[in-house]
């Protein structure tokens, strides 16, 4: 089950025009799921995150609030988007802003490389443009507006008028890497997840693709073209390289080499970006494409796309404050089948927590740890006499690992909790089924089957620790220490959980997850 290979993942780095809402949460908490996995599984593991602060929505935003755009972006990163990484318990290794000098610095080194290469040259260019996407605008993505913007053309995605924009800008030749990029699908039909994000992004390349204008002359807010500092490079293009200039290119190649190629898991609105353009710019620059993007849906509230712009937004600390972290991440990693758009319902949260975390699997946890203690002080028996209903239970502990491995190196999260949750509900069902409270009271032969219950019982317990460290590590946490795991439980690997059991005399297991007294409405 342990590989003890790369496994390299990233988020998207996150605008700064405004503070987060769940739906940056969800792709946070999904990645740091997938990053807690691998390295439980041995793969030398290298999660990045970070934020995109450059561009004409981000310069906007700070006029708007009468800062520079750096101290804007100092405030929002310090304020918001970091704390929003320790409010969800990310596992991040390193946190990139393209604000940083080494991120500057490396886009400038590899743009000189693609101009020097030929892949650069200059022209003038009028599209529509997106201050919210930061993009010029295909046919396909403009719509007819309504309401107060009727008579005027609007952004697809988000409902806004689009600029009429003329410049004389710098082009990448992107049409040059139309068959290259064909031939890289082709070869690898799981290089773009899931399938229906493979589709439609063959379906655009095949339509033919344009050349990338990657510069900007009517504002100065982003990193300056080396050889023109009156262009500064389009923020795309500029944010596109975090993935890289984040593990040293131009600077430490031993540490590139180590880690790349990344995997990397977008909303499905920046998919192209990952898709078409990202892997035209490493081929241009000689560089090996990604692992693989995988793009997941969207939050839907009401209906509509979880939004800053439109108001629909939701912070995280709403949910946290009241469930906790664990109940946050299990709940949109559970109830959201990944890939596809998912509705986020207060009702649904509050049932799930309910039914599965707090009936489910904290109920099942404390009863056995409060067995253990109350008929054999705290210590775990062993029983060398099992029946075929202990031997079915082992079988299910061995087969769930297996199964959740399986899915989650498929990226296919809510698959994997899935089959854990078998484990749990099958726990739960052998407990009432066994009724060791009346075996305690059946003399010598009864204590026996007692023990034997118990032992399997709490050893399936610590595999559920170290099954769900990465998606609720807090409780998992609690529960390894009431059972007496010993070491890490962030280190411990998954295809030796069912064989850990502490020497330590188990101890008293607080509600993983407590009765919520307050009344959630929204």
């Amino acid at each position: 089950m342990a590989s003890g290979e790369s496994f390299y993942i990233t988020t998207p780095i996150f605008y700064v025009n405004d503070v987060p809402h769940i739906g940056h949460a969800y792709t946070e908490v999904a990645v740091d799921a997938l990053a807690r996995w691998h390295r439980q599984r041995g793969d030398t593991t290298w999660l990045l995150t970070g934020t995109d602060e450059h561009g004409q929505k981000i310069m906007r935003s700070a006029l708007a609030n009468n800062v520079t755009p750096q101290a804007w972006a100092d405030k929002l990163v310090s304020e918001a988007w970091k704390p929003m990484l320790e409010t969800l318990n990310i596992s991040n290794d390193d946190f990139i802003r393209t604000t940083d000098e080494r991120h500057e610095t490396r886009v400038q080194r590899f743009l000189q490389k693609l101009n020097d290469a030929g892949f650069i040259y200059d022209a003038e260019f009028e599209a529509l443009y997106c201050v919210g996407c930061e993009e010029f605008k295909p046919e396909s993505e403009i719509v007819a507006g309504t309401g107060q913007y009727e008579g005027e053309k609007v952004c697809a995605i988000h409902s806004k008028p689009l600029e009429l924009l003329q410049e004389q800008n710098y082009f990448f030749k992107l049409s040059d890497f139309q068959e290259r990029l064909l031939a890289l699908y082709e070869e690898n039909p799981e290089f773009i997840q899931p399938s229906s994000a493979r589709n439609e992004v063959i379906s655009f390349v095949r339509s033919g693709l344009r050349d990338l204008s990657i510069s900007r002359t009517t504002f100065d807010w982003g990193v300056k073209v080396p050889w023109d500092e009156s262009h500064v490079v389009y923020v795309w293009f500029d944010a596109l390289l975090n993935y890289i200039t984040a593990i040293g290119y131009g600077d430490d190649d031993s540490e590139l080499e180590k880690r790349w190629p990344a995997h990397h898991v977008v909303g499905k609105d920046i998919l192209r970006f990952h898709a078409v353009i990202w892997p035209a710019m490493l081929m241009a620059a000689g560089l090996q494409v990604p692992a693989g993007i995988f793009a997941h849906g969207w939050l839907l509230v009401g209906g509509e796309k979880m939004s800053k712009s439109k108001l629909t937004g939701i912070a995280p600390t709403e949910i946290t404050d009241v469930f906790g972290s664990d109940a946050f991440r299990y709940y949109f990693l559970r109830a959201i089948h990944f890939g596809q758009d998912g509705s986020f319902s207060w009702e649904d949260l509050s049932a799930r927590y309910q039914s599965e975390l707090a009936n489910g699997f904290g109920n099942l946890a404390s009863r056995v740890i409060a067995m253990v203690n109350k008929y054999f002080d705290g210590v775990v028996p062993e029983q060398s006499t099992l029946l075929d209903s202990e031997q079915v239970i082992i079988d299910l502990a061995t087969d769930v690992a297996a199964k959740a491995d399986e899915a989650m190196l498929a990226f296919d999260i809510d698959g994997a909790l899935a089959h854990i949750w078998r484990l749990v509900d099958a726990l739960n069902g052998y407990i009432t089924e066994q009724e060791p409270w009346a075996l305690s009271k059946q003399g010598d032969e009864g204590r026996a089957r007692l023990a034997a219950v118990l032992e399997v019982t709490t050893r399936c317990l610590g595999h559920l620790a170290v099954l769900l460290n990465p998606f609720i590590p807090i409780a998992a946490e609690k529960l390894w220490f009431a059972i007496g795991g010993e070491g890490e439980l962030a280190s411990t690997r998954i295809a030796n959980a069912y064989a850990l059991v502490g020497s330590r005399p188990l101890s008293e297991l607080p509600p993983l997850f407590p009765r919520i007294e307050q009344e959630v409405q929204r």
